[in-house]
């Protein structure tokens, strides 16, 4: 079949067969969709023969490139073993090996690893660990509800949808899910008692010392700011103290709400908040993890030791789904007691622990080492600052804001106000689009463009990047519509 042919038959099959996931099908069906033939390095190729640098890393997945040769034969070495077996009654190397080197390399505390197979279902595992954990160490069920942060989301099964909160996504099913009490999202950008002048959030780059950071006496002469946020989570701490059986949090960043990133010195405040009042603390580092944030891990900026660790996307470096929820040796050892006890976690998946996905997950920690990529990501994360600081400028960006190598960009009609652009306009999918057009796949979330490159992408190929984002924003927002 000639490669238009081909083309235009899988575009009209996918019209016709396929729902795809956070997309608007009446709008999907008018388009011409990219059907992906292959991917190589930094780029995808269509079939028609486009190609385009992944500026997203297939949804925050990728780390290396894609078809990395090492990711690759760590999985025909595994594949001539086997391909998967139950893990239920039964164990692997790959498994056993992987969850020997998560531990090594998660904050000190965390020492047991349960498998499963995406983020979703991570943050699920350790909120329902969570409940029985409690409900077995003090003899009845008591703690049944959970803190989270307005603006925050943790996955879309009803679990980690129950601690969701974004409205547009979440709301229409409050009717099905368990009790949570949100607090504070602390978003500086958009602070509800205006205690910034700074639209802008940078969250500062690290040095050795990653737990040295602002007190709030500090922040309070600066900016008057007097952190409502933990006062917000603190009030409903106070009340629930009883009930609660975990906090969930995104450590640093609330990344799909539009990266928005905490205030440095949240969430020590947060954890500090969990100890006094004995509620579990659950880190949802699914985005986060695996040097997203210029650590390996987000809660190790401020020296933050959770309970329960929950991680998934970037593990494999792109090449299989899988995920992990690490816990604490206190709350393992609750779950042990004669079999006729009933204390086991009755929790499991049909690929929990999948061979390929632990060997690829090995080789992909294994590239960390041995490339040292943790401490090369320093001078990309500089070259993201400095762009980021020229782009706020743009008479359509409000804000700006970063930590790591993940960052946001937001598309407003009026600087003063931050007033958005009205939603039929589509202002974040036509920059996107241009962007495409320029050979560049991006993805907003509504009007914010996401900037979130594969963490080995090289500087020269990150300067095109960021260039044609640059160009995509300054020609797509028509002079009429920019603000005065």
């Amino acid at each position: 079949m000639a490669r238009g042919n081909k083309a235009d038959a899988l575009a009209a099959w996918d019209k016709k067969y396929v729902w795809h996931p956070f997309t608007q099908q009446a709008d999907w069906v008018k388009e011409e969709p990219v059907v992906v033939e292959s991917a190589r390095g930094w780029h995808f190729k269509d079939t028609r023969g486009r190609r385009y640098l992944d500026g997203v890393s297939s949804l925050w997945v990728n780390v290396h490139g894609h078809g990395e040769p090492a990711l690759n034969a760590a999985l025909r070495r595994q594949l001539k073993k086997m391909a998967h077996v139950t893990f239920l009654g039964l164990t692997h190397e790959p498994a056993v090996r992987l969850a020997r080197e998560l531990v090594r390399l998660a904050p000190r505390g965390l020492t047991r690893v349960f498998y499963s197979d995406n983020g979703s279902t991570a943050v699920e595992v350790a909120m329902k660990m969570a409940f029985q954990y409690g409900a077995q160490r003090e003899g009845h069920v008591r703690r049944s509800e959970f803190f989270a942060l307005a603006n925050s989301y943790h996955g879309d099964t009803l679990g980690s949808v129950s601690v969701g909160g974004i409205g547009l996504f979440h709301k229409r099913f409050r009717p099905l899910l368990f009790k949570t009490h949100f607090g504070l999202s602390p978003s500086c950008p958009r602070c509800p008692f205006n205690r910034l002048k700074k639209t802008n959030c940078l969250y500062p780059l690290r040095g050795k010392r990653t737990g040295v950071l602002p007190k709030p006496g500090d922040l309070r002469r600066e900016t008057g700011c007097r952190w409502e946020c933990l006062a917000s989570a603190e009030k409903i701490f106070r009340a629930r103290r009883d009930r609660l059986a975990a906090a969930v949090v995104e450590p640093a960043v609330q990344a799909a709400a539009g990266m928005l990133v905490m205030p440095p010195g949240y969430l020590r405040g947060l954890e500090r908040l969990c100890r006094r009042y004995g509620v579990l603390l659950i880190a949802d580092e699914v985005a986060t993890g695996f040097g997203r944030t210029g650590t390996m891990f987000a809660v190790q900026h401020e020296g933050v030791r959770p309970d329960l660790m929950c991680v998934s996307k970037s593990i494999t470096g792109g090449t299989l789904p899988l995920a992990a929820t690490l816990a604490r040796e206190e709350i393992y050892r609750a779950f042990l007691g004669r079999y006729e006890e009933f204390k086991t976690f009755f929790h499991g998946h049909t690929y929990t622990a999948n061979p390929l996905a632990c060997a690829a997950a090995l080789a992909n920690l294994r590239l960390y080492r041995t490339r040292r990529l943790l401490r090369r990501l320093t001078p990309r994360i500089r070259l993201l600052r400095s762009w980021l600081e020229g782009v706020a400028s743009l008479p359509a960006v409000g804000s700006v804001r970063q930590i790591g190598l993940m960052a946001g960009v937001e598309l407003v009609r009026k600087k003063n106000g931050m007033r958005p652009f009205p939603p039929e306009l589509k202002m974040g999918q036509r920059v996107c689009r241009a962007a495409r057009a320029g050979g560049l796949w991006i993805r907003p979330l509504s009007d914010i463009i996401v900037i979130l490159p594969p963490l080995a992408l090289p500087a020269p190929m990150f300067r095109r990047m960021l260039g044609v984002i640059r160009e995509s924003i300054r020609q797509t927002v028509p002079p009429a519509e920019r603000p005065l």
